[in-house]
């Protein structure tokens, strides 16, 4: 049997837009970030639960590295500190920074990220310093995925008005961004306090930076995205709108960054593996339904869109997550790898 290829147009390589420099040289950007080409990765847990609002979390270790095996890009964790009834699920049930340590010994070239940090309910100095230790630790497979959340309840739990995120996310990705990026920085916030230049976060980010893209929206303007983060993970959209919002992203970013600058747009949500082949795309609450075919052309249509990452949950799915590992790994990775 003939594998087939990926279905992008071929494009001279002088042509393409380029990441800034310093993404250049990041292992973990690089393998599931190019322009013209889509990689795959998985939302955890690595386990079906539908209807249920945990997982039972058993061999989840094994699972991970059986995802990197077959060449998965990436595992990407969520940020739900508390359980909720009116929600009934907890994710991966672990905090995500402490569990993509655990995984980061435990694997070797798997991208380990996060859909993603609610940024507002965090402070940013110690976020910096646990992205960048992440960083160092597991030698650049960090890609940090930052939201302004979703859940009201955990903001008044917080003491955190639920209404000042969008205001907050701006101001904590400010001094994330400064502590990072600069030497004995000085700076001011007006909520997570400064710093007079005689203080400096180590360890410093190993190759300069630490990928930061927004999950959502996050309560900003694209452009606003466009300028500051360096990708953009959208919910799943239907076929029809995948044009649009790729174009919409990538002329933002050629507007402000320049005409050959490349920042990823990336999509992300629930996926339910339907028995039938040929299923085609379908529409389900926070993600969509489709057989092993409807998804290989929904994937074809969303890279040629500019589309170039993919994070499924298959948590919604029927059969035992093993069997849509194989079935992903037999049927769609082979068109859609992850870069070495």
């Amino acid at each position: 049997m003939t594998i087939a290829t990926r279905h992008a147009p071929p494009v001279q390589s002088d042509t393409l837009p380029t990441p800034d420099p310093l993404l250049e040289r990041h292992p973990g950007f690089r393998r599931v970030f190019e322009p013209q080409t889509l990689t795959v990765g998985l939302i955890l847990p690595l386990e079906t639960h539908a209807g249920r609002a945990a997982p039972t979390m058993r061999g989840h270790v094994e699972m991970a590295q059986r995802a990197e095996a077959l060449g998965f890009g990436a595992l990407w964790m969520r940020d739900i500190p508390f359980y909720d009834p009116d929600y009934n699920d907890v994710a991966h049930i672990f905090e995500p920074l402490v569990y993509i340590g655990f995984l980061a010994a435990a694997t070797r070239s798997i991208v380990l990220g996060t859909t993603g940090i609610v940024l507002p309910t965090h402070e940013p100095m110690y976020l910096a310093k646990q992205a960048t230790s992440l960083d160092q630790l597991s030698e650049g497979r960090l890609v940090l995925g930052l939201s302004s959340g979703d859940r009201y309840t955990d903001y008044p739990m917080l003491g955190i008005d639920y209404e000042s995120r969008g205001d907050r996310y701006r101001d904590a990705f400010s001094v994330f961004r400064t502590l990072i990026e600069q030497d004995f920085p000085r700076f001011r916030s007006e909520r997570f306090g400064g710093s007079y230049g005689n203080l400096d976060l180590v360890p410093k980010a190993p190759y300069g930076r630490v990928p930061s893209i927004a999950v959502g929206q996050a309560q900003q303007s694209v452009e606003w995205l466009a300028e500051h983060l360096d990708g953009y993970l959208a919910g799943v959209q239907s076929p029809e709108r995948l044009v649009s919002l790729g174009e919409s992203w990538h002329a933002r970013v050629r507007e402000i960054e320049g005409r050959n600058a490349f920042k990823p747009l990336g999509l992300g949500g629930y996926f339910d593996l339907s028995d039938n082949p040929d299923q085609p795309f379908q529409r389900i609450q926070g993600g969509f339904r489709a057989g092993r075919n409807g998804l290989r052309n929904y994937l074809e249509q969303a890279q040629a869109a500019g589309i170039s990452h993919i994070a499924l949950n298959p948590k919604v799915s029927r059969q035992p997550y093993g069997e849509i590992l194989d079935e992903l790994a037999e049927h769609i990775l082979p068109l859609f790898p992850s870069h070495v």
